[in-house]
């Protein structure tokens, strides 16, 4: 498994260095940092040293992992996103420290190659900022009837590695109790934070937040002229597809005076089995916006292909205007939920209604057309096979 995931990522990154040399993109392997707003410093990854210069320069260094104040990541037994994918043997025990998408991602794929998989929240609700409230309560019944155990509400203290295990001091957030949890491996994930180290940022004058992340403008500006800046080290969420985006937008900047990100419209994908999919608003962000709205829901046991798959677990929710019927925001539960919320991301692009999208043929049988009656129900109260 583990030598699929290397052949996978050598062929990835493999092909966008093809796609420079196709697209004649000089590629220098090494660590940058600004001399002036005009002057790269690169330390080669060879050896030696190099200066370019420049007349704009876009900055995209991403982001790194959180660190847990007090946890050492040994990547060993204490382990970020990074050594949870390079575990040599399954641990008998795994917990996680955060219950958003990547220590749920990490920890279903552990679950289901037999670890025993702890998660310890300290909120109240698995999945994160963005996901909407009724897909989350879903979400964690579906993980814990495939063995993940949850404590919410649950603040970690510390960790302590001994004979062999790691011991995990938590609290309850709410009630104070303290405990201790004993695992083999610990996967630390708080989330991530913006990469800006050794960039002599300050040397230049680019402008950074108290989160660490560069200011922009909305044409992807920093605080220097000819800078820009785009991805996980500015706002927004962290996604490969947001900064695509904004990296072509910020290039149709430097050469054309024009770009544009839809930011109400960019899909969000927790891949775990099932997927959890969305795009758009929540019922939350609804009711605190104090929009009317309707709401479609059909369960995937209802779906043909889902349930000829054995693979029935979740529903697809469309979220619509009272008054116009257009779609506010889309979210599905399902074995192929990040291949399907591709058309309702393509809705809301172009303002569709919910009765648009029931009224588009889906071929049967397809785990789509549970899109589709979600979308009747929203629309007109009643679908088809519920």
């Amino acid at each position: 498994m583990l030598k699929a995931k290397d052949k996978s990522v050598k062929a990835l990154t493999g092909g966008v260095e093809y796609l420079f040399k196709k697209n004649k993109v000089d590629y220098v392997k090494g660590a940058a940092s600004f001399a002036s707003p005009t002057s790269i410093d690169v330390a080669l990854l060879e050896g030696g040293s190099t200066q370019l210069q420049t007349k704009n320069v876009l900055i995209a260094t991403g982001s790194e992992v959180t660190p847990f104040p007090g946890i050492e990541i040994d990547e060993k037994q204490i382990v970020s996103s990074t050594g949870a994918l390079d575990l040599q043997q399954v641990p008998e025990k795994l917990v996680v420290i955060g219950a958003g998408v990547i220590g749920l991602e990490l920890g279903s794929v552990w679950a289901r190659l037999g670890a025993k998989v702890e998660v310890v929240e300290f909120l109240g609700a698995i999945g994160g900022a963005g996901m909407d409230g009724e897909v989350s309560k879903n979400f964690q019944k579906i993980l814990a009837k495939q063995g993940l155990k949850f404590n919410l509400n649950t603040k970690v203290l510390g960790a302590e590695k001994k004979d062999g295990k790691v011991h995990i001091a938590v609290e309850g957030a709410k009630d104070g109790k303290k405990s201790t949890i004993e695992a083999d491996v610990v996967l630390v994930a708080i989330g991530r934070r913006p990469y800006t180290e050794g960039l002599n940022l300050d040397k230049i004058g680019v402008e950074v937040d108290n989160r660490g992340r560069i200011v922009i403008d909305s044409q992807f500006n920093t605080s220097v002229p000819n800078v820009k800046c785009i991805g996980d080290v500015t706002f927004g969420p962290m996604l490969a597809h947001k900064a695509e985006d904004e990296g072509i937008a910020a290039v149709e900047y430097f050469k054309t005076g024009f770009g544009h990100v839809n930011y109400g419209v960019i899909p969000s994908v927790v891949y775990t089995h099932p997927e959890v999919a969305w795009v758009g608003k929540t019922e939350e962000d609804c009711k605190a916006e104090g929009i009317e709205y309707k709401v479609g829901n059909f369960p995937m046991v209802a779906n043909s292909r889902a349930k000829t798959n054995a693979d029935a677990d979740g529903f697809v929710k469309v979220l619509a205007e009272k008054n116009t019927d257009r779609i506010l925001g889309a979210h599905i539960i399902g074995a192929v939920a990040g291949e399907s919320i591709a058309e309702l991301a393509l809705a809301l692009e172009y303002g569709a209604s919910a009765e648009d999208v029931a009224r588009t043929v889906h071929a049967h049988p397809t785990v789509s057309e549970a899109v589709k009656e979600a979308a009747l129900m929203a629309s007109s109260g009643k679908a088809i096979n519920a």
